[in-house]
């Protein structure tokens, strides 16, 4: 990709994302410019990724074809007031904060500007991304295919209707954190009955990975497939069993329930 690209801020998202991008080679690190308000953190961006230091917010937009504004929803207004008036008219704007939503950002810019909305998840990094996409009527077909691809070249993404996005933004964005949980229990489990712990890690890590897997490459159902691992009478029924006792698919769903809820 011949692209310049562009992050205003670089937090924990921005540097998740940069790292997958430099990781796939998709675009090279040479093109690509980050700032932020504090300089340390962009001296340890530009030795770990090979990426370019920006003077400033608008150095990175005038540097750029794709602009990345990853900052908090609070910063949006007084970066946007900063650069509105030198992001061009080719030049395309992703967004990446929770309950910052396309209209909001088109009435900060207050003229027409070609706006992403993109909610990516921290397994970027290693290539195993998730990023829900919307696009306002400016991005054309072809542009939509080049950000699309841009995500994709760490991880899967999916472009749905920005309506959804809270949804999305729970269920993919946040969900890792359950998954984290998840393997950290069954650690736990593991080690009260005697086994190493990085082992233990190691383990139950690789059963999640290889579960979510199976579920994107067979394309059975979840539930079919939970079938299958439960003999009748057998150990993984009974764990199933005590997991439903415990209320283990109600914690999940009202989990994102107080996830959107808070977007919200």
């Amino acid at each position: 990709m011949e692209r310049k690209i562009g992050f205003i801020g670089s937090g924990k998202m921005a540097e998740a994302i940069i790292g997958g991008i430099v990781n796939s080679e998709f675009v090279l690190p040479e093109n690509i410019y980050a700032s932020n308000r504090t300089m340390p953190k962009l001296l340890d961006l530009n030795v770990t990724y090979g990426i370019n230091v920006a003077e400033n917010n608008q150095d990175v937009v005038n540097k750029s074809d794709i602009v990345f504004l990853s900052v908090t929803p609070d910063k949006y207004p007084l970066v946007i007031d900063e650069i509105k008036d030198v992001v061009q008219e080719e030049t395309i704007v992703i967004i990446i904060a929770a309950g910052q939503s396309i209209a909001q950002t088109e009435e900060q810019f207050n003229r027409n500007i070609k706006l992403v909305k993109a909610m990516p998840n921290t397994p970027v990094l290693v290539g195993e991304g998730l990023t829900a996409i919307s696009f306002n009527q400016l991005v054309t077909p072809e542009e939509q295919i080049e950000v699309t691809r841009l995500f994709e070249c760490f991880g899967k993404a999916e472009t749905i209707d920005e309506s959804l996005m809270d949804t999305a933004s729970a269920v993919g964005g946040s969900s890792p954190a359950f998954g984290y949980m998840f393997i950290e229990a069954l650690a736990d489990a593991a080690v009260v009955n005697g086994m190493p712990r990085d082992k233990a890690y190691r383990i139950a890590a690789q059963a999640l990975l290889g579960s979510a897997k199976m579920v994107l490459e067979t394309n059975e159902h979840p539930g079919k497939l939970k079938d299958d691992v439960c003999s009748p009478g057998g150990t993984t029924i009974q764990s199933v069993a005590a997991l439903e006792e415990n209320g283990f698919r109600s914690a999940i769903i009202k989990a994102v329930q107080a996830n959107i809820n808070k977007m919200r």
